[in-house]
């Protein structure tokens, strides 16, 4: 089994579904505009700068989960798929999964979002496999927590990690894919790293490292 992993946003994804779901939340009026739209933008760019404190993001991120029940949820995701997401999806990005298909890879996304959010964007792409930050839940309700390890810089190796020694798979022959600097801690373990329509830091460290970049916009 030869894995072709991908980041998410900003990667398969041309913007960033993390960052926009927290604009649908304040576009469908669901949260405090002015306050929350503030922060969301702190906290984005705190993570282009590779600066952010993501157990506080969380705490920020995860919190309109949990003053909500998961009928609203639910209903409000279905209506940010559409609105948000579906306008992010890219031709080169889906002829890019279905190249490693032809050639029988396992794909999986390892984004750092939240599972509620990734899940059906997973799904829309044919992913299988999708490692993402979990929400803590019970009974039934998001508590606002983190459960586990966020997948998130050398959060993303301990995952999957642990996904491998679970699945008895190995990183042999892997690819990876991704457009963060904030993802050089997983792209220096695969035998393929690949920068996608990369950041500066990550663009500078691949042409010095001699790694392919490559393009998935237009």
């Amino acid at each position: 089994m030869t894995l072709a992993i991908f980041d998410l946003d900003n990667t398969l994804l041309a913007g960033d579904s993390d960052h926009a779901w927290g604009e649908f939340l304040v576009e469908e009026g669901i949260v405090d505009a002015e306050t929350y739209r503030k922060a969301n933008d702190r906290f984005y760019q705190e993570y282009l700068n590779g600066e952010m404190d993501i157990l506080n993001y969380l705490g920020f991120a995860l919190q309109p989960l949990s003053t909500h029940g998961m009928d609203e949820l639910l209903e409000w995701r279905a209506a940010f798929m559409a609105k948000k997401v579906r306008p992010m999806m890219q031709r080169k990005a889906n002829e890019l999964l279905n190249r490693h298909r032809e050639r029988g890879h396992t794909l999986m996304i390892i984004t750092a979002t939240n599972r509620f959010v990734t899940e059906p964007i997973a799904e829309a792409l044919g992913i299988e496999h999708l490692i993402a930050t979990d929400p803590e839940m019970i009974n039934g309700r998001y508590t606002g927590a983190v459960a586990g390890t966020p997948s998130f810089q050398e959060g993303k190796v301990t995952r999957l990690t642990d996904w491998l020694t679970a699945h008895g798979k190995s990183l042999d022959g892997a690819w990876f894919y991704s457009d963060s600097h904030n993802d050089l801690p997983l792209l220096e373990k695969v035998e393929n790293p690949i920068a996608v329509d990369p950041d500066p830091k990550l663009e500078k460290h691949a042409k010095k490292k001699g790694w392919q970049v490559i393009s998935l916009r237009g």
